[in-house]
C-alpha cells in the first residue's frame, strides 16, 4: 500500500493535511484528515504520527477505512 500525505494552506489561518491512497487521483475520501491547523508544522506533525499508526497497522496485516467507511460504521 502505498500512501502519501497532502497539507494545504486554506484561509489565513488554517492549514489542512490528508492521508490517502498515492494512486488515488480524488482526493474526495483520505483514510485521515485533520482541518483546522495552525501552522504548516503542526499539519505535518499531526499527519506524521498519524502515517506511522498506519504503517503498523498494514504491518499487523489490518487495512485502514477510509473516512467514509468510518462514519458508516459509527451510524
Amino acid at each position: 500500500m502505498k500512501l502519501k500525505v497532502r497539507v494545504v494552506h486554506y484561509r489565513h489561518d488554517c492549514w489542512y493535511a490528508d492521508i490517502d491512497d498515492a494512486d488515488d487521483r480524488q482526493p474526495d475520501d483520505p483514510f485521515w484528515y485533520a482541518d483546522g491547523c495552525r501552522t504548516q508544522a503542526e499539519a505535518i506533525a499531526l499527519a506524521c504520527t498519524e502515517l506511522a499508526a498506519l504503517d503498523q497497522a498494514v504491518a499487523d496485516g489490518d487495512v485502514p477505512p477510509r473516512i467514509s467507511e468510518t462514519l458508516t460504521r459509527v451510524a
